[in-house]
């Protein structure tokens, strides 16, 4: 199963990422959409599990604050700010999450930390990024995918 993992699109899904969300099989969006047609749009190309960020405001009421999900034998703990994260992590193998733009992959106690980056509007000189994992009877194999930009 291919996972795109992706976070603080804020208003924007750029091409080069909705080619990657072509090959998905499931998208982990980790919060700051901005708007309900990025939600509709992340849709149209795979069941999508996506959490509410700081700046999803009324619109995304409906969107949870955290959320649990298992793909393929692995259990995701998805939630925007890592600091907002349940205190009861127990059964959780992946720990999703965005807010900081900036991009983490580590093991951590028997966890898996992935934070996507943002592949939205470039802000504070980083990088644009985001995540395709292969996941398959409990295992999880992530790879980093850096979207080209132009200088700033």
């Amino acid at each position: 199963m291919k996972i795109a993992i992706l976070s603080d699109t804020h208003g924007l899904l750029r091409p080069q990422v909705l080619e990657h969300l072509k090959t998905a099989d499931a998208i982990l969006h980790g919060g700051d959409i901005n708007k309900q047609s990025i939600v509709d749009e992340l849709q149209q190309y795979a069941p999508l599990y996506v959490v509410r960020g700081n700046n999803d405001k009324e619109w995304a009421e409906g969107i949870p604050h955290d959320l649990t999900v298992t793909l393929d034998g692995v259990t995701f703990v998805m939630v925007h700010n890592r600091k907002e994260l349940p205190a009861d992590l127990s059964g959780a193998d992946a720990v999703v999450f965005g807010h900081s733009h900036k991009y983490v992959q580590e093991e951590r106690d028997g966890l898996l930390w992935l934070n996507p980056g943002s592949c939205g509007p470039r802000r504070f000189h980083q990088e644009i990024t985001m995540m395709m994992a292969d996941v398959s009877g409990g295992k999880i194999q992530v790879e980093k995918i850096t979207i080209p930009h132009e200088a700033t």
